[in-house]
């Protein structure tokens, strides 16, 4: 699960790096559309396994009993 939370978090600053050097710097057009269908994806993703890999002081316990099952 470690591996999940830092291999995340790696993915959310390269995917914001790479949206905010679009906004900014202006590439060619074909770039742009590569980071918006590539990139932007990953951002959202990599910040949703970072809010899920979050647990709430009663779930912590839990969490270790059971997988993740999905919910």
């Amino acid at each position: 699960m470690r591996k999940l939370n830092i291999f995340s978090y790696i993915l959310f600053i390269i995917s914001t790096i790479l949206i905010l050097y679009a906004l900014i710097f202006n590439p060619m057009d074909w770039i742009v559309y590569l980071i918006a269908i590539i990139f932007i994806p990953l951002f959202i993703l990599s910040f949703g396994f970072i809010t899920m890999a979050k647990a709430k002081k009663e779930d912590e316990e839990e969490r270790v009993k059971e997988p993740f099952i999905g919910y």
